[in-house]
């Protein structure tokens, strides 16, 4: 009996890291940002429905590196110090607002479709789409749902516009959300963030382990 539970739990593991892998490849192929919706494509796609098999959000990102580092490495490495770099210049830009580097940028994770993700923090929700227009920056109006904590969700402006030959992505909170960052939906715990010095660091970091690798 305990050999039967053992098999089967042996081959739940294993479809979901191929489920896992699966989502992970869709993601860096066809260009799916959301986790949910790659890892549906991945049961669909290897004919497996059972929900224990089902791979966490926090496994298929865990795929997704390990993927571009196999099959997109200098590529997937190039695009992200582009982006990193672009973001510094964004935090420079919005310094007014606290802001903080989030999502793909930040993680390691940003392939050639993901935006740089900022969170702008303000009292004056409309302090943000005045300052974009005052610098001549056309930008599209979106809401998004934010979960501020375990008890606390609510719709807030995003303010999406293109510079660079990149997209831009800024999510305006209140003030009081710079204490603590809202919950990830990749796992539910406060998002990754970083100012403008944390990131200066994290890419006097890389540069630093590039040279290592190559010496």
């Amino acid at each position: 009996m305990h050999h039967a539970r053992q098999h089967a739990q042996t081959r739940t593991n294993e479809r979901r890291r191929r489920l896992a892998h699966e989502a992970a490849r869709l993601m860096a192929e066809g260009g799916i940002r959301d986790f949910h919706q790659a890892k549906r494509k991945a049961a669909e796609r290897l004919g497996i429905h059972d929900d224990a098999s089902l791979p966490r959000n926090r496994e298929i990102e865990d795929a997704l590196r390990e993927y571009q580092r196999l099959f997109q490495g200098d590529a997937q490495a190039s695009g992200l110090r582009e982006r990193r770099q672009a973001a510094l210049r964004a935090l420079e830009f919005f310094h007014a607002f606290d802001p903080r580097l989030v999502g793909p940028v930040l993680d390691g994770t940003a392939d050639r479709n993901s935006p740089v993700a900022l969170h702008l923090y303000t009292d004056d929700a409309d302090s943000a789409s005045r300052f974009l227009e005052q610098h001549g920056i056309p930008a599209e109006s979106r809401a998004r749902r934010v979960r501020f904590d375990r008890e606390r969700a609510g719709d807030v402006p995003v303010w999406v516009f293109s510079a660079e030959e990149l997209t831009f992505d800024l999510t305006v909170l209140p003030r009081d959300a710079l204490r603590q960052a809202p919950l990830s939906a990749i796992d539910e715990k406060p998002m990754k963030r970083a100012s403008l010095s944390q990131l200066r660091e994290l890419i006097a970091e890389d540069e630093i382990a590039g040279y290592e690798s190559r010496a």
